[in-house]
């Protein structure tokens, strides 16, 4: 059973024009998201609709059965996250303009919280796909989600060896998750499901157009930590992802290549204009502290969260706070607030930004 707000998002979801600058003014506007969908033509004007994308919501509005659509994807298996929902992955709703909606095919959970995204050319070298493999294999070994885009090619690479590790592997679409493209991944992209999940923001029936690969690479940057590019021609479609981490605040890393190809030159210029060079997948582990990813899932999974940490989880967030400070709000005595800070901190939810001020995990 999804949470009321769905429909609502999947209805939105629905309209051409509605991306989610204009559906947070228009909840601005009416005063909520169920208003905001039952919204008259005056209120949309309000919003700052135009009258071709007013003209294509009240036509949506009229003609789509949300109830269908949600019995639609529960029959296709399909999961729907709205940017409300509590199991809406972090790293992505931190970004700027994050999907309002997502359709999940498989699972998407906590540790999917230590992702890096593997990009990189459709013709690759020899030498890229060994890289791609190693480095995707090495990552996903250490505890980390491998995403990417089921593209023939670094993408294809990146799925299958983390696949071969019964890793986790998170595979964005440029089309819906009822038509992963292209078809010769079918096969691959139902291993994905069983070992991670297929994610689009793209509605159901959605063709595989050239005009959503682009925009669908910001989901990609957006689930993970730091982005790795592997091989990648002066025009590659692998540096739009780069670009998008860039403006999201994410780390870019990229492997060497031989002066001499064409799959290189993204790589190098990339190295030059000074992304982390990734030798190996250590270099990555290190510079993002994940190495201690699988610690933290551990704890997490055989160390839940108690009262006491919970009382101080609602109480951290970006800015630094002192312990002292933390133990009053919270109630807690000196050495019961040391022991849960120290928990929370085994388990990657809080850290101390400086010596007794602590801020939230890295999440």
């Amino acid at each position: 059973m999804h949470p009321p707000h769905t429909r609502y998002y999947l209805g939105f979801n629905l309209v051409p024009g509605i991306g989610p600058a204009r559906l947070i003014r228009l909840i601005e506007t009416c005063g909520s998201l169920e208003a905001a969908w039952h919204a008259d033509a005056f209120a949309l004007a309000q919003a700052g609709l135009d009258s071709k994308t007013s003209a294509a919501f009240l036509t949506t509005r009229a003609r789509v059965n949300l109830d269908a659509e949600l019995e639609r994807a529960a029959r296709l298996g399909v999961t729907l996250l709205s940017l409300d929902d509590a199991a809406y992955p972090p790293l992505l709703r931190a970004i700027p303009g994050a999907p309002p909606l997502l359709y999940v095919r498989g699972t998407l959970g906590p540790a999917d919280d230590w992702a890096v995204a593997v990009v990189g050319t459709r013709s690759p070298t020899t030498y890229g796909r060994e890289a791609a493999y190693t480095l995707a294999r090495d990552l996903a070994l250490a505890g980390v989600t491998i995403v990417s885009g089921l593209a023939l090619g670094i993408d294809t690479v990146a799925h299958e060896a983390t696949l071969a590790t019964e890793g986790r592997t998170v595979a964005v679409l440029g089309s819906g998750v009822d038509l992963p493209y292209p078809a010769r991944n079918r096969g691959l992209a139902e291993r994905i499901i069983a070992q991670g999940a297929l994610v689009s923001d793209y509605p159901l029936g959605t063709a595989p157009i050239a005009a959503n690969f682009p925009p669908r690479n910001r989901i990609i940057s957006g689930l993970s930590r730091a982005t790795l590019v592997v091989e990648a021609g002066e025009q590659s479609g692998a540096l739009i992802t780069v670009n998008f981490a860039l403006d999201q605040g994410r780390e870019v890393f990229a492997v060497p290549g031989p002066i001499f190809f064409r799959q290189s030159a993204g790589c190098n210029q990339l190295i030059r204009d000074g992304a982390a060079l990734a030798r190996s997948a250590d270099d990555l582990l290190a510079d993002l502290e994940l190495n201690v990813a699988t610690v933290q899932r551990e704890a997490r999974a055989e160390l839940p969260v108690e009262p006491d940490e919970a009382a101080l989880l609602a109480l951290l967030s970006s800015e630094p706070r002192h312990i002292d400070e933390l133990g009053r709000e919270a109630g807690l005595s000196a050495p019961a607030i040391a022991a849960a800070l120290a928990l929370l901190e085994l388990k990657g939810l809080a850290r101390q930004a400086a010596p007794m001020l602590y801020v939230l995990g890295r999440r």
